[in-house]
Parts: C-alpha cells; sequence; structure tokens
C-alpha cells in the first residue's frame, strides 16, 4: 500500500479524488492501492527546556547557556493531533512506500518530516512537489515523483532554522527576563523578531530626534510654467550617489557641479529675487530624451503583501491568509515564494492561463493572435529554484470573497501586464538662465502607453500617490534663444524627517537588511541577506504586535515605550543588527543549496549564544526595563473554543514561572505576585498570543486565528 501525506484535509481530498482513493475511513481514504492521510500544519514541535533536564524547569540565570546534546521532537499536546498521528502512525508503520504531499516548501519538508520520523516511517519515501492544486499540475507532479533523498538539504535548512530559533529565542528570553524584566512579564527575545524591531525602534528614534532646518528655493515663472533654480549639490550628495553607483554596479560619472548655493536665509534669497526680477529670462537649451519603461514584475510574497498594504492598507498576515486561499481554492500559484521570475517551462502554458482569465478578455484578447513575447525580465531559469513567481493558473476564479477579488485581481493584471509592449515616453529638459543663475524644468509625456493600459482603472489612484513634481505633464514648445520676462518667487521650505516605517516600508526594509532600496536589480541582490523568509515575516510582524513592543497609527507602526526601552537596554549588536542576522539568513539559504554545512551553522550559533549569555551576566549596571500592559485580549471563555491549525515553525515559546496577576478591566493582566501564574504568559504553540483561562482549561488568545494550545485544569 502507498501512503501519501498531505498538510491539511482539502489538499488530502483533492488528491485522493485523482488518485482513485474514494473510500473514506477515519482520518484518512482509501482505493486504487492508496491510503491518503493528513496532517494540520505542525503535528509535532522541538522539545520544551525542561523535557531535556529537569534542571531548565526553573528560569534562573546559573542555568544558561541551555545547549541541548542532541536535539529532541515531540508531540504537540492536543487531542485531535494526538488522534490523527496514532492513525498515521498505524498507516506508515504497515505501507511500502510514503509519499510526502506536503507544502513544496522548507516548512512543508519541515512538517512531514517530523511526523515520518515520530512515526518510525521505515519504507522509501518519495516527493509530491507542485506549485499550484489544479488537477493538471497535481497529475503531473504524481507522473515526476523524486525522491526524498533530493531534499534532504531543504529538511536540514529547516531543522537548522528551527534549532536556531530555539537555542537564541529559549536562552536570550529567560536572560533578558531574569537579568532585566523585574520579574513581572517575559522579554521576549528573537533571532529575526528583536533586529525588526530594531529597525523600527531605531527609525522612530531618528524621526525624535530630527531638527529640522530652514531653507529656501528660489523658482520662476516663464510662460506659465515654473522652472527651479539649480542648486549645487554638497560633497555629501556627491558622495552619497557614487556609493548608490558603485553598489548597482555602474560607474558613476564624474559631472560638472552647477548651479548656486543653498540658500541659508530669507535675506540672501531675496537679494537674489531682486538681482533678476527686471531681467530677462532666456531659455538656454531644450532637449527631448525618449526613453522605454518594462512593465512592473511579477509578485513575489513580499512584493505582493507591499502592494496590498500600499492599495488596500491590508497588513501582511492578512495577504498572506488571503493568497494562501487563493492557492488552495486552485486560482493562483505557490505563495511562499521569494522570486518575480518565471522558468522556461511555463512558457508553453501562458496561452492557457490567459485564456482562463475570462474576466479580463478585453485586456486579453489582443494577446491572442499572435506569439507571446518571451522576455530575460520573466523568464529566467536561473532566478527560479524551487518555486516561481506567483501567477493565475488558469482556472476560472468563483466563490471569492471581496479581499480575496481584489488580490487575484492584482495577481491577473501583473500577469497580463508582462506580456504587454514597453511604455514608450518622452522625457523634456528645458534649461533657462537669467543674470548666471540657472533655472530648470522637466516634463514626461507618454507616447505609447504600452503595458500601462492594463493598470488604467487604477491610473487615477496611482496618479494621486505619486509626490508633487513627479506627474507625467507635457511642457510647452520651448525653443533655445527665446527670451521674455518671468515672475520670481521665493519659497520657505524645511527639512523633513524620514517616514515611519509602515507595514509595506517595513516588508522591504527585512527583505533588504534595513536597507531601503527602490531599483529592482539592487534589491534582489541583497534579498540574500534579508532577514526572515517571505513566509514568516508577517509572523514576525503580529508577534511584536502581540508582545506589545509597537502599535499601529493609521499606517504607521509605531514602537511603544517597552519595545523602545528593550532595544536600547540591549547592547549585543548580533541580537539586534539586521546586517548580522541577514547574514545568518543568507547561510540558511546557502545549506539549502548544499553550499554551507547545517553542523557548522549550529556551532557559531552556539558560540554566539554562549558570548551573549556572558556579556550580559557581566553587566553591573543593575538596568532595568519598564513593562506596559500589554494589548487587550480576547475573552476567556476562547479557551474552550474549537481548535484549528497554525502554520509556524519558530521555537517553542516558554512560560514564565511564578508571575501573578491582577485584573485590570479592558486589557491583558498586569503582574503582581497572587493570581494565576500562566494567565498572560506567551503561548507555547504559536508564540503569538498569551495564555487565557477558560472555565475548565488554559487557552490561546489566538484561537479564532487557528491556534491549538490547551491544556485542561489539572
Amino acid at each position: 500500500m502507498i501512503v501519501c501525506i498531505a498538510e491539511k484535509p482539502s489538499v488530502a481530498r483533492d488528491i485522493a479524488d485523482i488518485l482513485g482513493a474514494t473510500n473514506r475511513k477515519e482520518g484518512y481514504m482509501e482505493g486504487n492501492g492508496y491510503q491518503v492521510t493528513w496532517t494540520f500544519g505542525h503535528l509535532c514541535t522541538l522539545k520544551e527546556p525542561h523535557e531535556y533536564t529537569s534542571g531548565w524547569k526553573s528560569w534562573s540565570l546559573g542555568s544558561l547557556p541551555m545547549i541541548p546534546p542532541r536535539f529532541g521532537i515531540k508531540l504537540i499536546e492536543n487531542p485531535t493531533y494526538e488522534k490523527q498521528f496514532h492513525i498515521i502512525e498505524g498507516l506508515m508503520q504497515q505501507a511500502d512506500e510514503i509519499i510526502n504531499c506536503g507544502d513544496a516548501g522548507q516548512e512543508g519538508e519541515l512538517i512531514q518530516r517530523w511526523v515520518m520520523q515520530k512515526a518510525g516511517a521505515r519504507c522509501p519515501v518519495k516527493r509530491l512537489w507542485i506549485s499550484s492544486l489544479t488537477e493538471e499540475a497535481i497529475k503531473e507532479g504524481f507522473a515526476k515523483l523524486k525522491d526524498q533523498s533530493d531534499f534532504q538539504p531543504l529538511y536540514e535548512a529547516g531543522m537548522s532554522r528551527a534549532i536556531g530559533d530555539w537555542l537564541l529565542g529559549m536562552n536570550a528570553t529567560r536572560l533578558y527576563t531574569v537579568k532585566y524584566g523585574q520579574n513581572r512579564q517575559v522579554l521576549s527575545i528573537g533571532r529575526v523578531q528583536t533586529p525588526t524591531l530594531a529597525l523600527i525602534v531605531n527609525r522612530q528614534l531618528e524621526i525624535e530626534n530630527f531638527v529640522p532646518k530652514q531653507y529656501w528655493e528660489l523658482k520662476t515663472l516663464y510662460r506659465e510654467t515654473t522652472f527651479s533654480a539649480l542648486i549645487r549639490k554638497s560633497d555629501e550628495e556627491i558622495a552619497l550617489e557614487e556609493e548608490k553607483a558603485k553598489a548597482a554596479g555602474k560607474t558613476n560619472k564624474t559631472e560638472e557641479n552647477p548651479g548656486i548655493d543653498p540658500i541659508a536665509t530669507a535675506e540672501q534669497g531675496q537679494e537674489l529675487v531682486d538681482r533678476i526680477k527686471d531681467l530677462p529670462f532666456t531659455v538656454t537649451s531644450v532637449t527631448k530624451k525618449e526613453g522605454k519603461e518594462f512593465p512592473p514584475r511579477l509578485f513575489d510574497l513580499t512584493s505582493l503583501q507591499v502592494e496590498c498594504n500600499r492599495k488596500f492598507a491590508y497588513s501582511a498576515d492578512e495577504t498572506l491568509k488571503l493568497i494562501q486561499s487563493l492557492y488552495e481554492k486552485k486560482v493562483a500559484t505557490y505563495p511562499r515564494v521569494d522570486t518575480t521570475f518565471l522558468s522556461d517551462d511555463i512558457y508553453p502554458k501562458c496561452p492557457g492561463i490567459l485564456k482562463g482569465l475570462r474576466d479580463y478578455e478585453a485586456l486579453t484578447a489582443s494577446l491572442d493572435s499572435a506569439k507571446l513575447p518571451k522576455s530575460k525580465k520573466v523568464f529566467d531559469n536561473s532566478k527560479v529554484t524551487d518555486h516561481h513567481a506567483i501567477i493565475p493558473t488558469g482556472q476560472y476564479p468563483q466563490n471569492l470573497t471581496d479581499m480575496e477579488r481584489r488580490v487575484f485581481d492584482l495577481i491577473a493584471r501583473r500577469f497580463i501586464a508582462v506580456f504587454y509592449p514597453d511604455c514608450k515616453f518622452a522625457t523634456t529638459t528645458v534649461m533657462g538662465e537669467v543674470d548666471q543663475i540657472e533655472f530648470k524644468v522637466t516634463g514626461k509625456q507618454i507616447l505609447e502607453p504600452g503595458w500601462r493600459v492594463v493598470f488604467g482603472a487604477q491610473s487615477q489612484e496611482e496618479k494621486e500617490e505619486k509626490e508633487i513634481g513627479d506627474e507625467e505633464n507635457v511642457l510647452p514648445a520651448f525653443v533655445k534663444g527665446e527670451s521674455g520676462p518671468h515672475l520670481p518667487s521665493l519659497n520657505e521650505k524645511w527639512t523633513q524627517p524620514p517616514r515611519p516605517f509602515t507595514e509595506a516600508t517595513l516588508l522591504r526594509a527585512m527583505e533588504t537588511a534595513g536597507k531601503l532600496v527602490d531599483n529592482d536589480e539592487l534589491r534582489d541582490a541583497l534579498k540574500e541577506n534579508g532577514i526572515g523568509r517571505p513566509s514568516t515575516r508577517a509572523a514576525i510582524i503580529e508577534t511584536l504586535f502581540k508582545r506589545n513592543y509597537i502599535r499601529k497609527e493609521k499606517k504607521n507602526l509605531i514602537a511603544t515605550p517597552t519595545g523602545v526601552e528593550l532595544v536600547q537596554l540591549i547592547r549585543e549588536e548580533l541580537l539586534k543588527s539586521a546586517e548580522l542576522t541577514g547574514i545568518w539568513e543568507k547561510k540558511l539559504r546557502e545549506i539549502e543549496k548544499k553550499t554551507y554545512d547545517a553542523r557548522q551553522f549550529l556551532e557559531e550559533l552556539k558560540q554566539m549564544v554562549s558570548e551573549i549569555v556572558n556579556s550580559v551576566l557581566c553587566d553591573n549596571t543593575n538596568r532595568r526595563i519598564t513593562i506596559q500592559e500589554a494589548a487587550k485580549t480576547e475573552s476567556a471563555a476562547s479557551a474552550s473554543a474549537p481548535k484549528k491549525r497554525e502554520r509556524k515553525t519558530s521555537a517553542p515559546k516558554e512560560k514564565k514561572p511564578k508571575a501573578t496577576a491582577k485584573k485590570v478591566v479592558g486589557s491583558q493582566p498586569a503582574f503582581t505576585q497572587e493570581a494565576d501564574p500562566m494567565v498572560g504568559q506567551p503561548c507555547p504553540i504559536c508564540g503569538k498570543g498569551t495564555i487565557i483561562k477558560g472555565k475548565t482549561a488554559y487557552g490561546c488568545s489566538e484561537w479564532k486565528s487557528g491556534c491549538s494550545y490547551r491544556k485542561p485544569f489539572e
């Protein structure tokens, strides 16, 4: 008998239908030589400290660092999970062959491998590796099953990530809680969570410490067109341009630095106005340059989350759930991807996918008659590893929610647009002069819209989001040498602080290890050192909310006093540097590619954890952190609610012992020394919610989001 194991019941049903396993049994389906069963996401997790040695049960500085000689896994305590696992165990021990049908990614590999290990599977294992759940994709995947051994590096990378998160999270959280937390509340530290918080805090401190400087702009109105006086670039600006050019692999041409010095005072500006107001304005040059604008790239998960946050104010977590739903409804491809390219084998399927987008026939009709273009900016095997960019499957979308439809619309239009011609435009630059003071104006004119027609319905919204001075505008016809009267003016301006992070800009900063860049090629290069994975960044941001380290004001992410104090308290750069964390992430990706050894990564991490512990233990400053009340939680009645699956690979979060709670109306408990020690502690399963108390059991405040934690009263 061949046992197929999927990651959730709905996927198992789709696979069973195609394989002809139509006989329903408890916990699996059978028929045609197959038994198709399922997990609920993670059934297993890494063991907690006290399960290695009883000495690690109490939180004390003397027990740190906690480094088990060998890491072990355990079944998550949940009656539903335990029942399903024992069914899986029975099937696997009798199987002739197992087919791992988990999600085709690092997390999916880890979920199923842990279950197979725990079940004691001994037979040969094959791997189903697909990028969509359509009938065609599943059939094709079963026709091209791979050996489990082909995915050993992927598993090793996933296991290294989980152990790394355990080592740093468990040790650093206990270390900082006991040393600085005043024994009142857990100070959660994480390998990706803390550097992400540091990005937000550092930006906030920049804003708070920003001292605005006054300056003036000299402009003049000639033939109903506003020209701006050229300002000479500072040495700092020139150096920054050279640095950006170097990072992008370009050589910055040494050019003249024309213009007047920055206008520092109103008096200085008024002198310039008086000097030129009665003299004629002369056009010194008119240059017109034609250019092309390529279609926007296809979506990876991060760029989709960025776009949904920018357009619809969806959180990263909401977008991930929506695109996951579209994947499970078979209308979009696998979502947890970090590439914006397609592999060459997708090209022959593209006409069929376009034909399936029936609601977009007005846009796809022009693509029917000719062979589709095959651009290297879209199809590039060297830029695709396990999965390609997110695209429609070609299956007609039905029963979508309004939010799902909006996300699908973005994906569909991007896909259609890449087959359209480039947008052609002309940029006109007009230079003028008054008494040796140079002025400039630039206008942009669309000559052929090309791919822009695909986004025509959104063009007004796009215009509103463009910054002043960036609009497309057509200039009057100027001729070199013409001259005439003009009206100069002096405008008072103030330098502006950097903007607070939104979820969109934070995702970009995480993707590029803290460097905010607009250039796609440069962003691709920096992705190697990004922090977190596309699939986990949304959960990291949500965790910061749950920990009460950040809050939201409109779209802006604001660090709470607790979040600011925590980052300022941490002196170890390894814990809070986005760049250093990015280096670890790069090593994890190299483990996937078999260019780095997993054992070496873990040895380095153990050494780092030991150094951090020693550094903090040597701190004699007696610093403490102020703990604020955390965010409001769900009703305690949710402790006995139905449980759903939670996808999360991070290490289990611990319960801080000996904490007690005093009720505060409308908020999570604030800690004293008298009430229930469990209430308010981080959930040991999802790590996002906090423990709440029901009538018969403890539960997690994230039960509505699918967390399965439940512990009956003893």
